[in-house]
This record gives structure tokens, C-alpha cells and sequence, in this order.
């Protein structure tokens, strides 16, 4: 009988990837159709690649604009960019069983599977409870960054528009979606404006890293309150690595950009910006210094961010904090000759150093490849810049040094392509065309390679 159940559980999450790699599109091309309508767009006709393009980055999360959101949609426009965001970072899944559970309706052992595959947790115990938390905590937290960031927009923009613009930055950086509202003063300009400003830097910084930390450290933090020990292992790996990437992100762009992207700055300024550049690869897409702008080695240090991303299970993309932990200990355990891979007193298992190294093989396979048709297509493009667009949409980041509005229509689907594997995950979707596991009775014999 368990092995029987044991067999159900890869046909049960293979259906549950397909379904969410469904509803994904369907959610995209929904989103398309009302882009394209007249009443969504300023002039009055929208392209319909142009819209396809932003429903799939705002679904994504990712933040990838060929027109600027604010002086190319209407109000109407960037209501449905602003509820394709925050589909897209708490998962329609979760946001229907949220639904059902308002309206007390039942949900059983396939729905509770679902939700299991959706919000990535690790039991099926406790799930429903943990979709409640998530939906209320989720409103919670971007009210409270929207109000605080009204003390900034109100003064600066009116009433009205200084509290719609706080709603729309709060959720699109709690759901690390990238998308501004800034075209009201200068096109593509981001949060560049906002550069010295504390309390807007500080806000939409912590956001995203609460955001990007994911929905199951938060529930770990809020039972076990500020008792380290007892978090999940999970919980420690992300913690862990979100401070070291964030105070070292921090430390190196100061380094790097001092005489480049933030000549000029005070120190204070320079601190604020080397902070935001450490905090938004992870996979916001502001940006309050100009991309374009950061030395060479900033770039690389923020292709680096990109690809790690944030952590499971969050509104974030990128292979994901556990797996460069993973991978990195694993390399580790090799050099010293180490059986065993250790973290916090806690042995890892073969599978997760083998999903792990699958999950990164798999995303710079796809970003290599993606670079190398664009490059082939658009020769003229500089070679980092499309480099740093590949690893920008795989990562749903949405950062761009500004070619995303020179691609050709071929470009932009594989850049599309990108953005919607990284918001499924790249190994999930590639399990959705997978062939049933095959068990074979008679293996082949093993012999040894020379490897390194």
C-alpha cells in the first residue's frame, strides 16, 4: 500500500506543475486581451505583442517593459498590470484557496496537493492554515509599505496620486515585480529620482527582501519568534544567505561604483545606493542608480545577484538561495574529502544536492542558449547587454542596461520564454514535458569517467 501511495505522489506533482504551468498562461493571455483594448492603452490601440510582452512580465513578476507603464497605459491599464503582480507573486492557486476559504467551502487531499505544489512547502500538514497566513499577511505588510511610502509620494504627486502610486510600488516590490509608475516625470527612470531618499530606498528594499525570503521562512519566524535554533533548517539556509548576500552586495558595490555609478554622491547617498544595487537583483528590477551606468565589475556583480535570486517558495526568481548554498557545500565536501554534506547539524540528501545542481544546469543552459539565437538574430547588440537581459528575464528580475525596447519580435519571445520559465521555475517546467519515469528490471553495468 505505501508503495503504491509513494508511486501516486511524482504523478500527483507532475499534474499539479502542468496545472500551474496552465494557469500561468491562461492568466498571461487573459491579461493580454485586456491590455489590447482600447480603453487600456493611451492612444487608444495596443500592439498586441507589445501587451503580450507585459502581461507576461507582470505575471512573472519580472518588471520588463517595452513601453513605459505609466505614459503608455491608461489607469485602467496599470490596474490590470497591478493585479497581474500580485497574482503572479502569490500564485493563482493560493489565491483561490483563500477564496474557497471565505466561503467555507471544503477543500480536500488533491486541492491541499495543489497548494502543497504551489506555495512550495515542505508538508501537506498545515497547508490551508498557511495559505491564510500568506494572503493576510501579504495585504498586511504592502499596506504598511504603501502607507509609509505615501509620506514620500503624497507631497510629491497629490493625494490621489500619491496614494494610488504608494499601493502600486508596495505590491510590485513586495511581489519583486519590477514595475514603476515613475513615467509621470521621466520615462524609464525607475525610482532614479529617489536616490537619496531614505525612507523610500529603506521601504522598498525591505519589501523585497520579505518578499524574496519566502512563505514558509515567514511562518517558521512567526512560530519560533526569534529562536534560531528551532527554525527549520530551510529557514537558516535562507536567513543566512539573504544577510551574507545583502551585507556583501553592499560592501563590493560600494567598492565597485565609488568612482563610477555613484561619483558624485554623498556618502550617505553612496550607502543607500550600494544597499539598493545589492537588495533589487534579487529579483525586484528598480533600480535608483542608472544601470547603464555601473562599471564593469558592478555588472557582473549584478548578473551574479540575478542569477541566485531569491529563496523557494517566495515571490522571487533565480536558481534560488538554497541551491547556490547547496551546490556550494557540496563542492566543499568534495575538495575535503567529506562523505557527508552538513549544514547547521543536519545532513542533506543525495536528491537535494541532485535537484539542485539540475535547477542550475538547467537555468544557465537556457540563459546560454537565449543569448547565443539573440546575439545571432541582433549582432549589433552589445554582447553584455544581452547577456545581462537573458539573465535579468530567467531570473524574473527585470533589470535592463536598456536594449529591451531594440529587440526584435523573435528576441522578445525568447526573452518571454525566459521570464515564464523562471516564474515556474526552470526545472518545473521542464517537467511538464517530461515522460512518465520509467523502472527497469535489468540496469547497465557502471564504469568510471575521469571528471575535472
Amino acid at each position: 500500500m505505501a508503495l503504491e501511495r509513494n508511486k501516486r505522489k511524482p504523478a500527483a506533482k507532475k499534474s499539479t506543475t502542468r496545472l500551474i504551468a496552465l494557469g500561468f498562461a491562461l492568466i498571461i493571455l487573459a491579461g493580454t486581451l485586456l491590455l489590447t483594448l482600447p480603453v487600456s492603452n493611451r492612444s487608444g490601440h495596443g500592439s498586441f505583442f507589445d501587451s503580450l510582452f507585459t502581461a507576461t512580465s507582470a505575471t512573472c513578476v519580472t518588471g520588463l517593459a517595452v513601453a513605459d507603464t505609466y505614459q503608455n497605459w491608461t489607469l485602467f491599464g496599470q490596474i490590470v498590470i497591478l493585479c497581474l503582480i500580485q497574482v503572479g507573486g502569490l500564485g493563482f492557486i493560493t489565491i483561490g484557496a483563500y477564496i474557497s476559504v471565505l466561503l467555507k467551502k471544503r477543500i480536500g487531499l488533491q486541492e491541499r496537493q495543489q497548494l502543497q505544489e504551489s506555495v512550495n512547502t515542505l508538508e501537506i500538514a498545515g497547508v490551508v492554515r498557511l495559505v491564510r497566513k500568506i494572503v493576510q499577511g501579504t495585504l498586511c505588510i504592502e499596506l504598511l509599505g504603501a502607507a509609509l511610502l505615501a509620506f514620500r509620494f503624497i507631497p510629491r504627486f497629490g493625494i490621489a496620486n500619491g496614494i494610488y502610486f504608494s499601493v502600486f510600488h508596495a505590491v510590485s516590490a513586495f511581489c519583486n515585480g519590477g514595475f514603476d509608475l515613475m513615467g509621470i516625470e521621466e520615462a524609464y527612470s525607475s525610482l532614479t529620482a529617489f536616490e537619496g531618499d531614505a525612507v523610500v530606498n529603506l521601504v522598498i528594499a525591505t519589501l523585497i527582501l520579505v518578499g524574496g525570503i519566502g512563505f514558509i521562512v515567514w511562518d517558521d519566524v512567526m512560530r519560533n519568534k526569534w529562536h534560531f535554533r528551532k527554525y527549520l533548517l530551510h529557514s537558516k539556509i535562507v536567513i543566512t544567505t539573504t544577510l551574507i548576500l545583502t551585507a556583501a552586495g553592499t560592501v563590493l558595490f560600494l567598492i565597485t561604483e565609488n568612482h563610477a555609478a555613484f561619483e558624485g554622491m554623498s556618502p550617505g547617498e553612496k550607502f543607500l545606493g550600494a544597499l539598493f544595487s545589492a537588495v533589487t537583483p534579487r529579483t525586484a528590477g528598480f533600480n535608483t542608480v542608472d544601470t547603464a551606468a555601473l562599471s564593469n565589475s558592478g555588472k557582473v556583480l549584478t548578473m551574479v545577484m540575478m542569477f541566485i535570486g531569491g529563496s523557494p517558495g517566495s515571490t522571487a526568481g533565480g536558481i534560488k538561495t538554497t541551491s547556490m548554498v547547496v551546490l556550494l557545500f557540496y563542492a566543499a565536501a568534495m575538495v575535503f574529502n567529506r562523505e557527508d554534506i552538513n549544514l547547521f547539524g543536519r545532513r542533506l540528501t543525495d536528491e537535494v544536492v541532485k535537484k539542485a545542481n539540475a535547477v542550475v544546469m538547467i537555468n544557465f543552459s537556457l540563459a546560454f542558449a537565449a543569448a547565443l539565437v539573440i546575439m545571432v538574430l541582433q549582432p549589433l547588440l552589445n554582447f553584455e547587454d544581452v547577456i545581462f537581459e537573458v539573465l535579468s528575464a530567467i531570473g524574473t528580475v527585470g533589470m535592463t542596461t536598456g536594449i529591451t525596447r531594440e529587440l526584435g519580435t523573435v528576441s522578445r519571445l525568447i526573452i518571454m520564454v525566459l521570464m515564464y520559465c523562471g516564474r515556474l521555475g526552470s526545472l518545473s517546467f521542464a517537467l511538464v514535458f517530461a515522460q512518465k519515469k520509467t523502472v527497469t528490471s535489468v540496469r547497465q553495468p557502471q564504469e568510471k569517467i575521469i571528471v575535472g
